[in-house]
């Protein structure tokens, strides 16, 4: 099963590019980079300043029954779900949608001090996360395992970037 990722106004092409060549290290399938025609702005909302993540990956389903296997749109933009403030992601529980923003991953919405080593770092990490979700991986208690629970950029930072073995048990296709 492919894993394609689809950037919409997602502005890094080196950090694109890095981030298919980790997941290819990682999973045995194949990584594709894929043109999804969404408009971003038909998501936004003015009061929230944000963009209704669970409305994109509805509209992203619309427009992917072609592609066999799971897809992360991957943006810059703020995201977020009602009950929320912001997320960094959404994923389908077992299923074949997930988004990431790399808005607030950015150590510069922090500091003011750009850390592209860090971004890199970051994205990895949120990207398997929400593949873990896709996958049907719940969050998990081990904080050395990316699918501990992230509402904030300092657990991001803290917890690991690999699956722990109870979770990369449940993932097809995953290296080890």
């Amino acid at each position: 099963m492919d894993i394609f990722i689809a950037p919409l106004k997602f502005y890094s092409a080196p950090l694109l590019q890095n981030l298919v060549t980790e997941l290819s290290k990682r999973f045995s399938s194949a990584i594709h980079v894929i043109d999804l025609k969404i408009n971003l702005e038909d998501f936004f909302s003015t009061e929230r300043e944000q963009y209704f993540s669970t409305q994109i990956i509805a509209e992203a389903m619309k427009l992917t029954d072609k592609f066999d296997g799971k897809i992360i749109l991957l943006t810059d933009v703020d995201i977020f779900v009602p009950v929320l403030t912001f997320i960094f992601g959404e994923a389908q529980l077992n299923g074949k949608h997930s988004i990431l923003s790399v808005c607030r991953l950015h150590e510069e919405f922090y500091s003011g001090v750009s850390d592209e080593h860090l971004l890199f770092q970051r994205t990895v990490k949120e990207a398997l996360h929400e593949l873990g979700h896709c996958y049907g991986l719940r969050h998990c208690v081990d904080w050395d395992c990316v699918m501990h629970s992230s509402p904030g950029i300092e657990e991001v930072d803290i917890k690991g970037n690999i699956f722990c073995r109870k979770c990369i048990s449940k993932i097809e296709g995953y290296k080890t």
